[in-house]
């Protein structure tokens, strides 16, 4: 079973880091200080920010395909953060640690299957959905809130 997560790219946030509040506004983003462990998921880097850190809470559209499942939500982006996240065949621990939602879609953004999962769970899952030559990706959400977490790719 081969999979791909990434996390979105520095390139598309980085100019948003070091406005300021009224700038981030204008973008319907807001900035917030990471203040507890595993309370700040960074989707960049795919890492759970360290105290201190700053945060921006923007919107993010995790499926643009013209279909029911159109989906945009709040994520958190590092402020600062350098490089995108790529791991082959391996959950970052942002991801294992929590309670998801994932999310199989096919190629033109129709969900063929789902599951919540946690852990090694969320392998079982991956390795079910590419039994289904159909399945293009697994979107992560986080089960309570619904954010978006990361893409799982074939």
């Amino acid at each position: 079973m081969e999979f791909i997560i990434r996390g979105l790219p520095v390139e598309n946030y980085n100019h948003m880091f070091g406005m300021t509040d009224a700038e981030l506004a204008t973008h319907g983003a807001k900035r917030y200080v990471c203040n507890a462990k595993a309370s700040f998921p960074d989707r960049i880097e795919m890492r759970d920010a360290e105290i201190g850190e700053t945060l921006l809470l923007i919107n993010h559209t995790s499926m643009d395909k013209n279909t029911p499942y159109k989906a945009s939500h709040a994520i958190f982006v590092r402020e600062g953060a350098t490089k995108t996240y790529e791991g082959r065949n391996k959950i970052p621990p942002m991801l294992f640690d929590r309670i998801l939602s994932l999310r199989a879609f096919d190629q033109a953004g129709m969900m063929l299957d789902a599951k919540i999962a946690t852990g090694t769970e969320i392998k079982t899952f991956i390795a079910q959905a590419w039994k289904n030559e159909n399945i293009a990706h697994i979107d992560a959400h986080t089960a309570t809130r619904g954010c978006f977490m990361g893409r799982i790719e074939r």
